[in-house]
């Protein structure tokens, strides 16, 4: 028997950007992947001319024509998360950046506050496209919690379904991170942790997921800071990154200083899973 879908609502937000209809079609393919109902958000007035564009639109990418629209005011970042919380919506998906950016893709300022306000998931689409092109390498960011481990049991269908080449679960270990660690063992007078320690621990954090046919490698990721991670990303052209957060109650979301640079910095499409 199959697993009931973690999420029954899939909400995408749109304007009409030049990229609108590539950020629904990006919907559309995580719509299906999850066999979720569809809304659509969008921040303006309801009128008839918004309401064509919306029916052409669904029925060019072959979206049900009833999903549901809901019509906001104010300012974009507040609507949509206002709508979010209102419609009980399990995930947003959005286009990543509001302009692009010479050397760093940075996130707009929507999709910021979607990563760290926002109580459901959130997936972000960097270069979303009307013919979505397969997520072949997935990175996913390992933090032993139960949450993440239910993060990385949601990942795994996933990444089979997109016909994932390479999985990298990752083990981020900071300058920080490693000081601290040193001190908390030396005050329990043990000897300082090996790294083949730490590496061990990702694998078995991986197996403890369940089986999978979907080619996992495990790493431990080290730096002066958590934006070694992001270098990583890049170095293997990875296609999405998954991170695991906890909810978050309405509010700007303190995240883990190691991965604190998600808010600013995106590396690849995005999935934050709450």
């Amino acid at each position: 028997m199959r697993d009931p879908s973690p999420y029954k609502t899939i909400a995408v937000a749109s304007t009409f950007s030049p990229r609108f209809k590539q950020v629904l079609a990006e919907a559309k393919r995580i719509r299906e992947r999850f066999s979720a109902h569809l809304h659509l958000i969008y921040v303006g007035e309801g009128d008839e001319e918004t309401a064509n564009k919306f029916r052409d639109a669904l029925a060019q990418l072959q979206l049900p024509p009833d999903s549901a629209i809901h019509y906001e005011k104010g300012t974009p970042a507040e609507a949509i998360l206002g709508a979010l919380a209102r419609e009980k919506i399990d995930m947003i998906v959005a286009g990543a950046l509001e302009k692009e950016a010479v050397l760093h893709p940075f996130l707009g300022n929507v999709a910021r506050r979607l990563v760290r306000e926002a109580r459901c998931a959130v997936m972000l689409f960097t270069r979303p496209a009307i013919k979505p092109r397969p997520l072949r390498r997935i990175v996913f960011v390992a933090d032993y919690s139960d949450q993440g481990l239910q993060a990385l049991k949601r990942t795994l269908p996933f990444a089979a379904a997109e016909s994932c080449e390479r999985l990298y679960v990752i083990r981020i270990i900071t300058t920080f991170d490693q000081a601290r660690e040193s001190i908390r063992v030396s005050a329990k007078g043990h000897e300082k942790p090996r790294a083949e320690d730490e590496e061990a621990a990702v694998e078995e954090f991986v197996l403890s997921a369940g089986a999978t046919d979907v080619p996992i490698e495990a790493r431990c990721i080290r730096g002066n800071t958590g934006l070694a991670a992001s270098d990583f990303v890049q170095s293997v052209k990875a296609d999405l990154l998954v991170v695991p957060l906890q909810k978050s109650a309405g509010a700007i979301q303190q995240l883990p200083s190691n991965i604190a640079w998600v808010t600013d910095v995106i590396p690849c499409n995005l999935w934050v899973i709450r």
